[in-house]
């Protein structure tokens, strides 16, 4: 699995506080390892988002990506609270 980030991706990780990155870090490992691990909460979304996943990255921050090549990309387009992403 090849992961890859978008230039919004990149630029919210920037500006997210170093414990959110951090929490990110360790979350793509376990996704790496297990996409569907119970940790991820890994769902699809709905409405203007319902091509898109999501998993948890702590309580209450996100990341949204999406699968392309049957699996084999995925691409985080976004991440951010649960407020700042779905409102």
């Amino acid at each position: 699995m090849k992961v890859k980030f978008s230039r919004q991706f990149t630029k919210q990780y920037d500006k997210a506080p170093v414990k959110i990155r951090q929490a990110f870090k360790n979350r793509l490992g376990i996704f790496r390892e297990d996409k569907y691990n119970p940790l991820l909460n890994n769902h699809s979304l709905t409405g203007q988002l319902k091509y898109y996943q999501s998993i948890n990255i702590t309580g209450g921050w996100r990341a949204i990506f999406k699968e392309v090549d049957n699996g084999e990309v995925i691409f985080f387009v976004m991440m951010g609270t649960h407020s700042q992403l779905y409102s």
